[in-house]
């Protein structure tokens, strides 16, 4: 029986729950007891470990969930697992994929709160090892994942200085930033760490540009815990310049019929974050994978930009992504993680000036994050919420406009949507408006837009409506040129009201194109802001 002391500074350890790991080796117990009487500890010796993504002041899934417990040890060997917020954990270490001994442990719901302290004795034949977890607190813990609009830091937004001096005041809210790694082959912990588990300070929110913290995801942290009142942890896992495809597994791709490594669209900005690699799968494999075994309450997700040069697959991606990252969270914590975990995203803002038609990518990547739909939740994207930003537009950013600023009103909008998605309270209007029916006037070439009379809408430019008309349905993919604008001439609170004026020659007729009826010669595309859909029209006499 060997057991070494080392010397440890400022651990709290819970003694009585140490003689409870020991067993009935009163032996064992006794010495471990004078190490840790004497300010000592039991040394891992580099073999018994936790997991690297688990430290001090991290948060753990709160009840009715699971959360899960794993790390290292000798293959073989006891580990037992004790908590001041009661239980006692007791498991074998087992060979790993990767031929590492692994342990794992679930423990049992346990409802918000904390600080928490958790102690691991590994027991291999006699020889006791000891790790200790503190200040551990119980909550919701949210994935922040995405490109450099989700890495983009608080210090770089609007109100920097404010944001990050505020941050002292919410001491329950936890960060974690994964560093930039990809791999060809799934990894089933994370190979580095940018940002270790941290209380929200000045220091841990205002890090350095495109470093830590998530903008987004403090932002979306800090209003849920304002509107929920107990702890929130926050892991930020993003690369800037990275398409979608880096973060899919392969099988995804597969379904998609994606075979070919295509490069990111070119972003018009020279910055460290632009960039990332476009390998399929890399970031799924480095920077996702190894965290499935973390119980989670979702994910929210803000990408798309490196996707504009070829959007037409994403429409099958995204979705696809989606629900690989679900089934994979559920297998990966044992069922803990909801199979159907709610996940929501940012739909891309507007680039360049106010007056520019911009990358026709970008209209096309905001309809295919719907699967098409042109709204969230729909029938193929259960549980999904979703933030507009096409009206926040910022050209005058200095990290190019394709970087707004402006990420307080980002968060806002997903927090107001994952309040009634991922939350389920009832009274909260998280959508724009949606129109209840269309209206066709041949006679004065109007297309009325009926809303409902509670949506109050306010119309804040008289563009944004498109159309598109030929007699080949595929001329007027997202990225055609065939769509003209046609404004805005008319509104109130409950509708609107745009004039086309369009003029195709078809067959050597002139045809102008209003609106969604049906004509069975004139295929018609209408598309408003960040929505469209199919349509086809009658011709205006």
């Amino acid at each position: 029986m060997t057991i070494t002391c080392f010397e440890v500074k400022g651990h709290e350890v819970n003694n009585m729950a140490v003689f409870k790991m020991c067993g009935s080796r009163l032996l064992q117990c006794f010495l471990l007891f004078l190490c840790l009487l004497s300010g000592s500890g039991v040394t891992a010796q580099g073999t018994f470990n936790w997991a690297s993504y688990y430290g001090n002041h991290m948060v753990l899934q709160q009840g009715p969930h699971r959360a899960v417990l794993w790390g290292y040890g000798e293959v073989g060997a006891t580990v037992n697992v004790s908590s001041t917020s009661g239980g006692f954990y007791s498991t074998k270490v087992y060979e790993g994929y990767d031929g590492r001994g692994v342990w794992k442990v679930t423990l049992k719901p346990t409802a918000y709160g904390g600080p928490y302290q958790f102690q691991g004795v590994h027991d291999n034949h006699g020889m006791l090892q000891w790790i200790l977890l503190k200040d551990v607190m119980f909550g919701d813990v949210w994935v922040c994942s995405g490109q450099s609009n989700m890495a983009f830091t608080v210090r770089q937004g609007f109100n920097a200085s404010y944001a990050i001096a505020e941050a002292a005041d919410f001491p329950d809210i936890r960060l974690f930033t994964a560093e930039l790694v990809q791999s060809d082959k799934p990894l089933y912990d994370l190979d580095k760490i940018m940002q270790p588990w941290s209380v929200a300070t000045s220091d841990s929110v205002g890090g350095a540009d495109w470093k830590y913290f998530s903008a987004v995801c403090w932002f979306f942290g800090r209003d849920l815990y304002n509107h929920l009142g107990y702890p929130i942890g926050l892991v930020a896992t993003s690369w800037g310049g990275t398409p979608v495809e880096a973060w899919s597994s392969p099988q995804v791709l597969k379904k998609c019929n994606i075979t070919n490594r295509e490069e990111p669209e070119d972003l018009q900005y020279e910055g460290p974050e632009v960039g990332g690699p476009s390998g399929h799968s890399v970031l799924w494999n480095a920077m996702v994978h190894p965290l499935l075994n973390m119980t989670i309450t979702g994910a929210i997700w803000y990408q798309g930009e490196a996707n504009t040069g070829h959007p037409d697959t994403y429409s099958c991606s995204f979705p696809g992504m989606i629900d690989s990252w679900r089934k994979e969270w559920y297998m990966g914590t044992g069922g803990q993680t909801d199979a159907y975990f709610p996940f929501g995203f940012v739909q891309l803002s507007t680039t360049g000036t106010p007056l520019s038609t911009g990358n026709l990518g970008y209209p096309a990547i905001r309809w295919h994050q719907t699967a098409d739909y042109g709204y969230v939740p729909n029938p193929a994207m259960p549980n999904v919420f979703m933030a507009v930003a096409v009206d926040l537009p910022d050209a005058k950013s200095p990290f190019g406009s394709i970087h707004p600023r402006d990420k307080q009103d980002v968060a806002s909008r997903l927090v107001l949507a994952a309040r009634a998605v991922a939350y389920g309270e009832t009274d909260v209007m998280f959508h724009g408006p949606r129109p209840v029916s269309v209206d066709v006037d041949v006679s004065t070439k109007n297309i009325d837009w009926i809303y409902p009379k509670a949506m109050n809408i306010t119309v804040k430019s008289k563009d944004g409506f498109e159309v598109c008309c030929s007699p080949d349905l595929s001329q007027c993919s997202m990225t055609s040129q065939e769509w003209v604008p046609v404004p805005i001439v008319f509104h109130t609170s409950s509708s609107v009201t745009t004039l086309v004026t369009l003029i195709l020659y078809i067959s050597d007729f002139p045809l102008r194109c209003a609106a969604p009826q049906t004509c069975p010669s004139v295929p018609c595309r209408l598309r408003s802001g960040f929505q469209s859909r199919s349509c086809s029209t009658p011709p205006l006499q």
